[in-house]
């Protein structure tokens, strides 16, 4: 419940601080005079648009607060908890606006985006302007209306989230078709290369084997004469080789250590070379022997190392890379070829999400066709008692599944006929200004009931209204602040007078500066003012008499 409205340097007002009650409060005025300020300075503080011209002329900035009682209600106080902006059972608002158009907003202290005071505010006050029943011409408005009074906040949202995954397994499968278009050049490239390089198949480190056989077999002639002249150099020159030396050396020395034992390690070692030498003797002998070429052989190696060569130059890589190179293509091309086997998955998911959506709409259309025929009821019964005796009305709502949107494929449309005998009929053709602003009304004060929003705020929406009419429609009002605070700009006596409370708006004129001030009516205050809005500037005897009896 809004319980304090402070209101600073905004438009036309100076300062301003009201304490308002619970029940249904009046808001009265000359014409002119700034009614509906207040309601459009918590309007700013709850979201809506800032404008330069919303502060006052000569001053540097606006402000607006606002404080809110949530004992009870629970959704606001979830969402302050959601956000981390609770304060107790208290909520305050506010909103600054500099003369540059610049504005902050605060809740409870803590400076917050303009998106977050609109979410908080959708869950304090409900407000419905004074030109809300010429949206009521609009299918989409009256289909809004039928999800307002049956509450189908949970099912709109299951039927909104079951159509964006729709859509977007939509929107994936087209981009993925593109997406092969684009590529079916590519994969006809890699058909063939990756088959290129299946065929010679080039295994990890191969060609640097390859390339150091190479190597060994184009020097073979000076690798065997090299072999051969160092075997014959160790062990196997008939004249001198190391061999030889080694034998007679080691002979000498054995006979020496008769003489000095310390010599032993000397032929020791002479020992181990000679085996050595032997040792490598052999070893060169039998390269030399596996040296022989077959030309065959080597034509073969060289021509692998000549495609291995084309290849890499073909792919711009180094040939040692080349097998590296054949998995990254062949994985490249096993992806393009599952294309096919992706999309029909993803075929399957858009056919299991169509079914989802259409499950979920399908109880939101039913819902709706219940909830329609229940509101049409209650809206036939209050439009009667608003001088529309003879009047009917039936809320259609037709399913096309062939057009599916977030709020599902409903379309809606309200029939009413004011006369007998005449037939239904939608709204812009049958009824007038006068007739609609009343349905309108009836409409916003039924589904007024089933909002869990605990501040409503009619903004002159009796206009049209006079007589006996505006007399129920006082009541209504009256009835529905039983349940909800209500908060009702008005011009007619007959609203005024059912009200719990009255504030009276006035405009303060000097030459230089206007200045609107809005004051808490008592007794006698309210019967002189309800006096006036019966007979004008001029206020009579009967006219006080008729004020008093409008507020029994």
């Amino acid at each position: 419940m809004l319980t304090q409205l402070t209101v600073q340097n905004f438009a036309i007002v100076r300062f301003l601080e009201l304490d308002l009650s619970s029940g249904m409060t009046t808001i009265t005025g000359e014409t002119g005079a700034g009614k509906s300020i207040a309601i459009d300075a918590l309007g700013l503080c709850l979201g809506e648009r800032a404008e330069a011209a919303m502060v006052r002329p000569g001053e540097k900035r606006a402000e607006v607060s606002a404080r809110f009682d949530i004992h009870k209600n629970l959704a606001a106080q979830k969402w302050l908890q959601d956000n981390q902006l609770d304060n107790g059972g208290e909520c305050i608002v506010r909103r600054v606006v500099t003369h540059e158009g610049r504005s902050k907003a605060y809740i409870n202290a803590t400076p917050v985006p303009i998106s977050q005071l609109k979410q908080l505010g959708t869950k304090l006050v409900a407000i419905h302007g004074q030109h809300a029943h010429h949206e009521l011409l609009k299918p989409a408005q009256q289909l809004r209306i039928v999800d307002s009074y049956s509450r189908h906040n949970n099912q709109l949202e299951q039927v909104a989230q079951a159509f964006q995954q729709w859509q977007s397994l939509r929107h994936e499968k087209d981009r993925l078709l593109t997406q092969q278009a684009e590529q079916q050049s590519r994969q006809q490239l890699l058909e063939y290369q990756v088959q290129e390089l299946d065929e010679f198949a080039l295994q990890p480190d191969e060609y640097q084997q390859l390339d150091q056989q190479h190597k060994r077999l184009s020097n073979s002639s000076e690798l065997l004469d090299g072999c051969q002249q160092l075997a014959m150099l160790l062990s196997q020159d008939d004249e001198v080789n190391v061999l030889s030396m080694l034998s007679q050396g080691s002979k000498k020395l054995d006979d020496l250590l008769e003489y000095e034992p310390k010599l032993q390690s000397a032929y020791d070692l002479i020992q181990e070379a000679i085996i050595q030498v032997e040792e490598a003797g052999h070893q060169l002998s039998q390269s030399a022997d596996q040296l022989e070429v077959d030309p065959e052989e080597f034509a073969q190696l060289e021509q692998r190392l000549s495609t291995s060569l084309d290849l890499a130059r073909k792919h711009q890589v180094p040939p040692e890379q080349l097998p590296q190179l054949h998995l990254h293509l062949a994985e490249e091309l096993a992806q393009m070829a599952s294309m096919d086997d992706f999309l029909k998955k993803i075929d399957e998911q858009i056919a299991n999400s169509w079914q989802n959506y259409q499950d979920a709409a399908s109880r939101l259309s039913q819902s709706r066709q219940r909830q329609a025929k229940q509101l049409s009821h209650l809206l036939e019964k209050s439009i009667r008692e608003l001088s529309m005796p003879k009047a009917k009305c039936q809320l259609e709502i037709t399913a096309d599944p062939e057009h599916p949107s977030p709020n599902g494929w409903d379309k809606a449309e309200l029939l009413v006929t004011t006369n007998p005998g005449q037939p239904l009929q939608p709204l812009n053709k049958v009824v007038s200004g006068g007739e609609l602003s009343r349905i309108s009304l009836a409409i916003q004060v039924i589904c007024a009931e089933n909002i869990q929003v605990p501040t409503l705020i009619f903004d002159e929406v009796d206009v049209g209204i006079s007589g006996p009419t505006a007399a129920v429609v006082g009541q209504m009002l009256r009835l529905l602040g039983q349940t909800n605070q209500v908060l009702c700009v008005t011009h007619l006596p007959q609203v005024a007078g059912n009200g719990h409370q009255q504030l009276r708006v006035s405009k303060k004129q000097q030459k230089q500066s206007t200045e609107t001030t809005m004051e808490v009516l008592d007794g006698e205050q309210r019967v002189e003012e309800l006096a006036r809005l019966l007979a004008g500037n001029e206020i009579t005897e009967v006219a006080l008499a008729n004020a008093r009896e409008l507020l029994k």
